[in-house]
């Protein structure tokens, strides 16, 4: 089924339009990386904006203030680590400090970025993820729940670890006979969508290992696939016809017989990379090696997809960055920011409701995801599931100072934390005795002494309390450790018992 786009209808997006800034405000003299992988190349959040960069014997990406403009210099340090190209990166929906990394060197690596960016080449991650034999390419926070992180590898594994405690949670080896194109979650995080070189799109349960739905030739291109899941769980992939025109499709994520809508583009063959946003329903295509970004907006009404523009430019996109609804300038009424990698050049490209009134415009914002997540990683092993808590744009969004405490070291860490713990304690007591017992030499010294007494027993009445935070969370740690692995044994021995029962 196909569709025009010369219907009128009422909608709010309808005269959405796109602007690049001026050259002023662009990022000059960014060497983006000539890697030959179908994937975006850049992430931006509302403090930073990352970029995926040529690098000399190993892999690197640059990250940069979301506010920084002008020349890059060529000494700016990056985050290098890798020892061979990043192909992926994302940001942690629930701390905008930390960053996830897959490279060709099979390894995924997560990094904390401090406030203000880079002083220095940073080569140590926090965790890494070692559990492919082949070089990986997608990285996939999950929406809700903390810690939890999904990738995939071109030896055509899905992975689910916790980076909390850098343990791998789930694997899903059979799923897939052949490379992993493309993984989204849903809203709540409860099940993802795949798509594969087999032409195939699935909705699996990445928690009991199975393939839910499969679509055979959901696409029946030769060329890569995407698919993203909508907030109603329908799902939205692009693709190639037999006659390699690049389509567009709706898919009802309950029955995959047929689609919902199709749309059939242009004879292009460069990939469609979809960019959705939940909050307006909108989705974006960004063609590698386009010129353009189509927009779309997605409703409960027949034809369902509505083509709303495009923004066309004479410079092709090397990749595209979507930034966070919370980094949106909402006094100027944009609903989205792109962030368009040229070969040596990032420009930001926004997307923005005319609107005459400067006060803040609430139907264009709903609330949205905020940073506080919804589950714990050991909830969601556990088996809950819970939407996105919302926070509100109303005035503006405020991106928090950097959360320490959002990873944590692997529990092998535990007894030196403890050590640490009680030998810190022990010399706080010391130190507590001897400045009891110290006699004041004067009457003069005894009231600025007692006023750094009392600073003192603060100071260790907070150090002790962050020591007892770090214990907690090491506790809780180990205890979804403890779960995840009584499910992995659990689906071992049934491994084991079809074998002996002769079913393999």
């Amino acid at each position: 089924m196909s569709f025009r786009r010369g219907v009128v209808r009422q909608s709010k997006f309808r005269h959405v339009f796109a602007q690049a800034w001026k050259a002023e405000h662009c990022l000059d003299d960014v060497r983006v990386t000539r890697v030959t992988w179908e994937g975006p190349l850049c992430a931006a959040n509302p403090k930073f904006i990352a970029v995926i960069v040529e690098a000399g014997g190993g892999g690197a990406f640059l990250v940069l203030p979301l506010a920084k403009s002008g020349r890059v210099d060529q000494s700016t340090p990056s985050v290098c680590g890798h020892a061979a190209p990043v192909l992926d990166i994302q940001w942690c929906p629930h701390d905008d400090n930390i960053i996830a990394s897959a490279s060709e060197d099979c390894t995924v690596k997560i990094w904390q970025i401090p406030d203000g960016g880079l002083t220095a080449p940073m080569t140590e991650a926090v965790v890494t993820l070692e559990g492919h034999s082949k070089r990986v390419g997608i990285v996939a926070w999950h929406p809700t729940a903390l810690n939890i992180l999904l990738t995939a590898g071109c030896d055509n594994l899905l992975c689910v670890w916790d980076v909390g405690t850098g343990e791998l949670v789930y694997q899903l080896g059979d799923a897939h006979p052949d490379l992993i194109y493309s993984v989204s979650w849903n809203r709540e995080g409860s099940v993802i969508c795949t798509t594969c070189k087999d032409k195939a799109l699935r909705v699996i349960d990445p928690r009991r290992g199975t393939v839910l739905k499969v679509r055979e030739k959901a696409h029946e291109g030769t060329r890569p696939m995407r698919a993203v899941f909508l907030a109603d769980g329908k799902i939205l992939t692009t693709g190639f016809s037999r006659m390699s025109e690049r389509q567009l499709a709706l898919w009802d994520a309950r029955d995959l017989s047929e689609p919902m809508a199709v749309q059939e583009m242009d004879t292009s063959n460069g990939v469609l990379l979809p960019f959705y946003d939940p909050d307006t329903n909108m989705v974006y295509l960004c063609g590698k090696g386009d010129c353009t970004i189509r927009y779309f907006e997605v409703t409960d009404e027949s034809p369902y997809v509505h083509f709303l523009s495009l923004h066309s430019s004479k410079e092709p996109q090397r990749g595209a960055g979507f930034l966070s609804k919370r980094g949106v300038d909402v006094n100027k009424c944009e609903i989205a920011r792109f962030y368009k990698l040229h070969e040596r050049k990032v420009e930001p490209i926004s997307m923005t409701v005319p609107r005459k009134s400067d006060l803040f415009q609430g139907d264009l914002y709903p609330d949205t995801a905020g940073l506080e997540p919804s589950l714990l990683a050991e909830d969601w092993i556990a088996g809950q599931d819970a939407p996105p808590l919302l926070v509100s744009l109303s005035g503006g969004y405020t991106a928090p100072p950097s959360k320490c405490s959002t990873l944590r070291g692997r529990p092998k860490l535990l007894p030196q934390t403890d050590s640490t713990t009680a030998s810190t304690a022990a010399s706080a007591t010391a130190g507590t005795a001897n400045t009891v017992t110290r006699e004041p030499e004067s009457e003069a010294v005894e009231q600025p002494q007692a006023g750094r007494e009392t600073e003192g027993g603060m100071e260790r009445s907070r150090k002790e309390d962050d020591q007892l935070s770090d214990i907690l969370t090491e506790i809780r740690a180990l205890r979804a450790l403890v779960l995840a692995q009584g499910h992995r044994i659990d689906v071992l021995e049934r491994q084991v018992a079809r074998i002996e029962d002769g079913d393999v």
